[in-house]
């Protein structure tokens, strides 16, 4: 297995980030700027006035002893409420944070190599893997390896520092695709096709606002060519996705917009100069082994102890009820690891934790030690995912963590997952019994629901039936929801058919809302029974809170063609390196057209893709120096077809240059536009 050391923490960042906040508080930073920081910094606002939550990015779940050790000492000496909640892309949180605390908390993870970054607002999102890759039997090859390689490339990338929106990635080490790559903005299957090593690849998958299952754009690609498609998915994202309506701003819209077709043709237009762009670049080598295992365990941890495919060893689950634990059983726990020399666990999609490379002999004393701590292996029913929803969420609509501890999946363990609003970050559309919560008036009165949602599986290859997003069901009041989930159980055992799956799916169209039809129906006599929500004294309200940070903030243009002109900066420097001298001219003029459309529209112009128009867009807007050596670059580059690196070098210094000068007046223009990333490596 691959190691779980990787250090993906900056002191440096940390202490710009502190400054940015010292600034805010002397007033001399709007809240939009600070907002922006403190998101690229995994600093989420919540309901609660001037208390936040961090999140924590846990690539692939992997945590170590000393990992947990420090997110216990961030818990208990930060948070105000002192409990972490790892979360359904495995990543751990912790809520009611002051803002002026947060960069000691940072620092403290620092030290264990842990990271905040981009853990919110517009960026490559913590990147997801099946729980038991390195150990399953049924896996083709460890894809820690591949991720890891991934995280360390988009990680303060300039590509991924202002994107129109989010991007999430996940790794699955077998057709069974146990990290779900349906949902995913770019989903990465291992597979063995006509008995060659490599991976299929989706995109465009997504929850929330209009889910959409993920399209296949690669069916199999070597292992080598990998990271050339994530590359592309990302870099066609950040150039083609809407930046000015951020209802559809996912990359999954774009499939809207191109057509599935139309969208396989924009990624394979970005591909070959991807692949020349990175052809230098290592890339990490899996260990590929043949299959020996049976069924897939499934979205996240087993549900008991499971062999391992090397000989001897068990992962041993440990249930977290929806996702919370305490500090002291945090440090517990990684005293049980030192104690049996056992060095990794990791998060899982459901909200759980695994302890890996168990020997049997020392299964008993773990169970011992974690009853102790009050924690246990799973157990029939507890199958249950919640998000924070109105406990701390801005978006939260209902107390999803409230009303998860009141559900079951019965005796056939069903999945359920409770989400406080439609964005469903629980998952919901994926579970067995999904639901979102929402208000829904009636009679001239607001009524907490929750939108119902049967057979979901984000394992787009899994079992007989393959994987789909959920049958939307009825919406039931908020207080019937338990026994509205009983009824469908009920339902299902009295069927005979084993699978939920199957059976749900083999119903009628209609069947699901004449069953719960009672129960959906509210009469005016009724009304006074069904207002209030889980934890409520007094009757239901959505607060308006000005909108979530999911989304990130107002994004300033001109900062966001600097962080891809950055981008195209490395490339060109990569392409000169392999003398492609003609193609890393054409970086030249990305650059040019990304900073020149910025400056004009920052003068109040156009976005105008013609250099030789935009050059004289910028002789009416800015003429001067900046529109001069604009127009004198772009006349160079318009006969770069054939051309040498002795004479592409001084055309990239004079581009350097300019970009530095375009920087500088941007910055006097807007004096809290901060582009030192954007520029760094830069020299002039």
């Amino acid at each position: 297995m691959s190691s779980i050391t990787q250090n993906l923490s900056d002191l440096e960042e940390i202490n710009r980030f502190e400054h940015d906040i010292q600034t805010f508080n002397k007033g001399d930073m709007d809240v939009d700027r600070l907002t922006a920081a403190r998101l690229q910094h995994g600093v989420y606002g919540q309901r609660q006035p001037d208390l936040y939550m961090l999140r924590i990015k846990v690539p692939g779940g992997r945590l170590s002893a000393e990992q947990l050790d420090a997110v216990a000492d961030v818990t208990e000496t930060y948070s105000e409420r002192g409990i972490a909640h790892v979360t359904t892309r495995q990543s751990i949180q912790v809520h009611f944070i002051p803002l002026d605390s947060t960069p000691a908390a940072m620092r403290r993870l620092a030290k264990v190599g842990m990271t905040t970054r981009e853990a919110c607002s517009n960026t490559v999102r913590n990147i997801t893997a099946c729980s038991l890759s390195g150990v399953c039997p049924r896996e083709h090859v460890d894809v820690t390896k591949h991720l890891d390689g991934v995280v360390k490339h988009f990680l303060r990338n300039p590509l991924n520092q202002q994107m129109p929106r989010k991007f999430k990635i996940s790794f699955s080490a077998c057709e069974s695709d146990c990290a779900q790559a349906m949902l995913h903005d770019c989903g990465v299957v291992a597979v063995n096709k006509d008995g060659r090593h490599g991976f299929m690849v989706r995109a465009a998958g997504g929850l929330g606002h209009k889910p959409r299952e993920a399209i296949v754009v690669e069916d199999f690609i070597q292992e080598h060519e990998l990271r050339f498609a994530i590359e592309d998915l990302v870099m066609l994202h950040n150039k083609n996705s809407d930046r000015t309506n951020r209802a559809t701003s996912r990359i999954k819209f774009l499939v809207e917009r191109f057509g599935v077709d139309g969208f396989r043709e924009k990624y394979r237009e970005e591909f070959e100069r991807t692949r020349q762009a990175l052809a230098d670049q290592p890339y990490p080598k899996g260990e590929w082994r043949v299959q020996t295992g049976g069924q897939a365990p499934g979205q996240g941890a087993p549900r008991k102890l499971l062999a391992q495919h090397q000989a001897g060893l068990s992962v041993l689950p440990i249930a977290l009820p929806i996702g919370d634990i305490k500090p002291v059983q945090l440090r517990g726990v990684a005293a049980l690891l030192r104690a049996n020399g056992l060095s990794e666990i990791r998060t899982s999609q459901d909200q759980n934790l695994t302890i890996f490379n168990v020997p049997q002999d020392k299964v008993t004393v773990l169970r011992m030690g974690l009853a102790a701590l009050g924690l246990r292996e799973p157990k029939a029913g507890d199958n249950i995912v919640a998000c924070p929803g109105a406990s701390t969420c801005r978006l939260g609509i209902t107390a999803s963590m409230l009303a998860a501890p009141e559900l079951s999946g019965g005796r056939t363990d069903l999945n359920i997952r409770v989400s406080g609003c439609h964005n469903g970050c629980a998952q919901p559309e994926t579970g067995d019994i999904g639901i979102y919560g929402e208000g829904k008036r009636l009679h001239g009165k607001l009524v907490p629901h929750y939108q119902m949602y049967f057979a979901g599986s984000g394992m787009a290859s899994s079992g007989a039936h393959g994987g789909a997003l959920a049958l939307k069901g009825p919406a039931v009041p908020v207080v019937r929801i338990k026994k509205a989930i009983e009824r469908v159980q009920e339902a299902h055992i009295a069927s005979g058919e084993a699978s939920f799956f199957a059976w749900a799916r083999a119903q009628d169209e209609g069947y699901f809302k004449q069953l719960l039809a009672d129960l959906a129906e509210v009469k005016a006599a009724d009304l006074h029974l069904v207002m209030r929500d889980y934890g409520d004294s007094t009757d239901f309200r959505v607060l308006n809170l000005g909108g979530g940070e999911c989304a990130g903030v107002s994004q300033v243009m001109i900062g966001a063609n600097f962080f891809e002109a950055a981008h195209e900066r490395e490339y060109r420097n990569a392409l000169v390196f392999q003398r492609k001298f003609g193609e890393a001219a054409q970086c030249n003029e990305a650059i040019l057209r990304l900073l020149g459309s910025g400056v004009a529209q920052l003068m109040g112009g156009n976005r105008q893709d013609d250099l030789g128009q935009l050059a004289m867009q910028l002789q009416q807007l800015l003429p001067g120096a900046i529109a001069d050596e604009f127009a004198k670059a772009a006349v160079v580059l318009a006969d770069a077809d054939e051309i040498s690196g002795e004479e592409l070098a001084p055309i990239s210094a004079a581009v350097d240059s300019w970009t530095a000068k375009v920087a500088a007046f941007a910055a006097e223009q807007d004096a809290q536009l901060d582009l030192n990333e954007a520029l760094a490596g830069l020299t002039v």
